[in-house]
């Protein structure tokens, strides 16, 4: 049975924390809003998507004490614009999760360096350049912790997601040296590797020309709900956590690929994964 004690010191853990959560209008990021407002925290919220932005601002618990602080991702000159206006308005950044990203659905042969180059400053080098912005605040308090939603495909690779693969897999090499670095400063680094969640991921996949994929994965579509990969996320977060697999069967792959690699690149390459 599930320990109470424990459990409520997993919410502890985040009431009053001041949360800044990109990728937050959609997905993963849009249940971690609803989940964390519920337990106290105090959310900065970034997308590009302002209009639903503040949809989910509204439906979050004490909508009044988030922030809505609209962010591309691929424009990094205004992450220490951004960062300064956090600030301003709590004193403090807490955890930063880096939730916001882009996936692909193309043959590595036929995706163009335009559509790569531009899922790599999503999904990598916004993320990292967001972090770097962020980071000196948390190491001047001695406190903090950055989260990074990777991704399953950041342990092994499949099929049509080259370049979605690549950003993922980068962001565990850099995530996991900066976690040494920081080890001694108080801050904490946990990457998140969800599997098959039921969000619009593929529908908004960049095809090989860059044009947006537009359909619902059947795994997506039978995946775990976000809601419940949110509240996964937050139990391993409140363990302390540095890796967290989210997800059903499909987490097999990362011991598969550990362990029996071989077997795993023959039941990739047959998989019609879609």
């Amino acid at each position: 049975m599930p320990d109470p004690c424990n459990e409520e010191k997993q919410i502890m853990a985040f009431t009053d924390k001041v949360v800044w959560i990109t990728g937050a209008s959609s997905g993963i990021g849009e249940a971690l809003a609803y989940a964390l407002s519920k337990q106290g925290s105090r959310l900065i919220l970034s997308s590009r998507n302002v209009q639903r932005l503040g949809e989910v601002k509204a439906g979050c618990a004490s909508a009044g004490s988030h922030l809505v602080l609209p962010l591309d991702l691929e424009d990094s000159t205004a992450f220490d614009d951004a960062v300064a206006q956090a600030l301003a308005r709590f004193g403090r950044i807490d955890v930063l999760i880096n939730c916001g990203g882009i996936s692909q659905r193309g043959l590595a042969s036929d995706t163009t360096m335009e559509t790569l180059r531009k899922i790599m400053e999503t999904d990598f080098f916004g993320t990292v350049a967001l972090t770097k912005a962020v980071l000196p605040s948390m190491i001047r308090n001695r406190s903090g912790h950055i989260v990074v939603i990777s991704s399953l495909m950041g342990k092994f690779s499949t099929p049509l997601r080259s370049g979605y693969c690549a950003s993922k897999h980068a962001l565990h090499g850099y995530f996991d040296a900066l976690r040494a670095e920081l080890r001694d400063k108080g801050i904490r680094v946990t990457i998140v590797c969800p599997g098959f969640i039921r969000t619009g991921i593929s529908v908004n996949a960049l095809c090989a020309d860059g044009t947006c994929h537009g359909v619902m994965d059947e795994a997506q579509a039978r995946g775990m709900s976000a809601a419940a990969c949110a509240d996964r996320i937050l139990q391993g977060l409140g363990k302390g956590s540095e890796e967290i697999l989210v997800g059903g069967r499909e987490i097999l792959g990362v011991y598969l690929k550990r362990f029996a690699p071989g077997l795993l690149s023959r039941i990739v390459a047959r998989s019609k994964v879609t």
